[in-house]
């Protein structure tokens, strides 16, 4: 890739609005920008995955699963937090890899590319967040489904999931003032949910239930599919922990906010996932376990009933609510960040005049999520992963690399520890988990993740000769 020619080099960086502009207003701090990580990573989705990770490895040793995604996603949050420290601003990934590979010729095709992935990504992985909490809804109102079929609504987990996708975004119609302090309070209830099933799990526990099948160990071809379908699973649970680098223009001295935030965030939810995993199938057999579709209510019924049970299940509620709230704040700003730098349809950058927050972009990612609340969670849940690792992922570790080498003008308040181990080890994991097999979806993700990016690709290329033909006319 050599530079393009001055007449058709792009700008080197994104348009990011100045610290004056009334439309910018830096008002997260490390407390609310680590609440709107911890919201995201924990939400509702250990709570609905826990079985299928089980089934993955087929037992309780696909907790080595956890540990393993766990340091991969350290080492990948050295990536977003140098990158985050460094370009400060709206997108998050968009923005990284404008700023690094909009120097070039051809070096749009990237930024655009991620939007056009992050259509799919972003709303499906949000979109299973919804579904997922559907079913602990229904274990409240065993009678939900049928008095939703009475009313003609057959897919009731698609109806009220998106119904609880549309109430949330317009939750999310507010100042980042408010928002930010909003998810501190719906992060405060994350934290409550997750301590009582840690505290419920440990006080109960009951090492026998333990129990490893014969060869679990057994390092073969078998144990490598399994361990990276598990893998692919606790990377699930694990995203959001990149999620305040989309928030970047709206952060407090982001040099240091963004990879504290990242880091601490990361080791965080690592510590309380592994002991809140090793709590439960402490419990409840891992045999049982693995054909549960509530998890946490299970969990909580065996030990204190089903009147305790059906309290706790409200707070699981509020904890998906939680992470859909923080979920759904930072994606909005990457059509939002796109659209303002001129490489998206200009609408998506519509400030509401009063409030200030990307109205359009708000309301088209929470259509879009809703939309997708209508499949089936499995395959939302394996294709929101396969789909976003080569564009934003592996092109992320390429981008910090080429800004390493390539932009000693950008200043780097923050320095990736042992730099460039944790980007390699990161990269090796994202390849390792991309290239096996996906469990009884087979390569259908791998699939669809080739589809999304051909025909982002091809629709750059009109994209760009539409714009050409612009300019000229």
């Amino acid at each position: 890739m050599t530079p393009a020619t001055e007449g058709n080099r792009q700008n080197d960086s994104p348009v990011a609005p100045a610290a004056s502009d009334p439309g910018v207003v830096r008002g997260l701090g490390l407390l609310q920008a680590t609440a709107l990580n911890v919201s995201n990573m924990v939400g509702i989705g250990p709570f609905i995955t826990i079985p299928a990770f089980l089934a993955a490895m087929h037992g309780p040793h696909a907790m080595v699963a956890w540990v393993v995604a766990a340091l991969l996603v350290l080492c990948d949050g050295l990536v977003w937090s140098e990158l985050g420290a460094a370009l400060p601003g709206s997108g998050g990934t968009y923005h990284f890899h404008q700023a690094i590979f909009g120097r070039y010729r051809w070096g749009r095709l990237l930024p655009f590319l991620f939007i056009w992935q992050f259509l799919v990504t972003g709303t499906l992985e949000m979109a299973s967040g919804y579904i997922g909490s559907v079913q602990y809804l229904e274990y409240i109102f065993p009678n939900l489904a049928s008095t939703l079929a009475e009313w003609g609504i057959r897919n009731s987990a698609g109806a009220v999931g998106a119904a609880g996708c549309l109430l949330i975004t317009l939750l999310l119609c507010r100042r980042i003032q408010v928002v930010g302090w909003l998810s501190v309070v719906l992060c405060a209830g994350t934290v409550t949910t997750v301590l009582i099933v840690i505290a419920s799990g440990v006080t109960h526990f009951n090492a026998s239930l333990l129990t490893f099948p014969p060869d679990a160990f057994h390092l073969d071809v078998s144990f490598g599919i399994g361990l990276a379908g598990a893998m692919r699973i606790a990377i699930y649970d694990y995203l959001g922990y990149y999620n305040i680098c989309h928030l970047g223009d709206e952060v407090r001295d982001p040099g240091r906010t963004i990879p504290r935030a990242v880091i601490l965030s990361v080791c965080i939810v690592a510590a309380v996932y592994f002991t809140m995993n090793l709590s439960i199938i402490a419990v409840v057999p891992w045999q049982e376990a693995m054909l549960s579709q509530r998890i946490a209510a299970d969990f909580m019924e065996r030990l204190f009933g089903r009147p305790i049970s059906v309290a706790f299940t409200c707070l699981v509620l509020w904890t998906s609510a939680a992470c859909m709230f923080a979920i759904t704040l930072g994606y909005s700003r990457i059509p939002f960040a796109a659209a303002r730098d001129g490489n998206f349809f200009g609408v998506f950058a519509w400030l509401h005049p009063t409030g200030r927050y990307p109205l359009v972009s708000l309301a088209a990612i929470g259509l879009l999520t809703a939309v997708f609340c209508f499949f089936p969670l499995e395959l939302v849940i394996e294709s929101a992963v396969t789909v976003r690792i080569g564009v934003q992922f592996i092109g992320q570790i390429i981008g910090l690399h080429l800004l390493r080498t390539t932009r000693p003008d950008v200043r780097l308040p923050f320095r990736m520890w042992l730099y460039p181990l944790p980007s390699l080890v990161a990269l090796v994991g994202w390849l390792f988990v991309l290239s096996m097999p996906h469990g009884k979806f087979g390569w259908q993700p791998l699939l669809l993740a080739l589809a999304v990016n051909g025909s982002g690709c091809v629709a750059f290329l009109v994209w760009r000769a539409w714009t050409a033909w612009r300019a000229r006319n």
